[in-house]
């Protein structure tokens, strides 16, 4: 009897491996951005040039998986120097204080066929407020040119700015300078780790 059991639990074992997989926010192909409202006339857009993180896939159960990010925001870019430099300094991200935004997902809900609602954790500066990701994906499995398995995903989100502590701002007669509301996504491709390097 013992020994059957141990024959089963061998077979199972790799069965359970197969059915997680370790992915990489892969940076080079990874685009985090962000749209707000200026002079309550247009939108202004900008993005993050670096974003990382890890994807724990459960392939048998998406709901079981897990998600950590962190975005750069040293890396800001709205195509306006002056601009960029006013959003690093401590009315803003206060960069040199808090070089970070992290993302750490609690829970993992289906929302439709290829769809996903991603709970989590953002903070942004000293605060940190739950958001939930609107997420396509991920894709099916593909190999790039190196041999290399990949598959995408795309979130996105609205947050208030002002909640997370980012409250500069100016008056005009029609409005704000700056909105409140904060439009973000992401597009991420994300790289398969061999099991024996995710691991360590």
């Amino acid at each position: 009897m013992k020994r059957l059991l141990a024959v089963v639990l061998a077979f199972a074992a790799p069965a359970a491996a197969l059915a997680e997989s370790s992915w990489i926010l892969e940076s080079n192909h990874t685009h985090s951005a962000f749209t707000i409202r200026h002079l309550v006339i247009s939108n202004v857009r900008g993005e993050f040039g670096k974003t990382t993180g890890t994807v724990n896939l459960d392939e048998k159960d998406l709901t079981k998986s897990t998600v950590e990010a962190k975005i750069e925001t040293t890396t800001i870019d709205t195509r306006v120097a002056d601009r960029d430099n006013h959003l690093r300094s401590p009315d803003f991200f206060d960069t040199a204080k808090y070089p970070a935004i992290t993302f750490k997902s609690t829970k993992v809900e289906k929302a439709g066929d290829g769809k996903l609602k991603v709970h989590g954790n953002l903070t942004i500066k000293d605060v940190t407020k739950p958001v939930v990701l609107d997420v396509a994906g991920p894709t099916a499995e593909i190999k790039d040119p190196w041999g290399k398995t990949r598959r995408g995903l795309s979130a996105t989100t609205k947050i208030s700015r002002k909640d997370f502590g980012l409250t500069w701002s100016k008056t005009i007669e029609a409005g704000p300078v700056i909105g409140d509301e904060v439009a973000i996504e992401i597009e991420a491709e994300l790289l398969k780790q061999d099991p024996k390097t995710a691991a360590k």
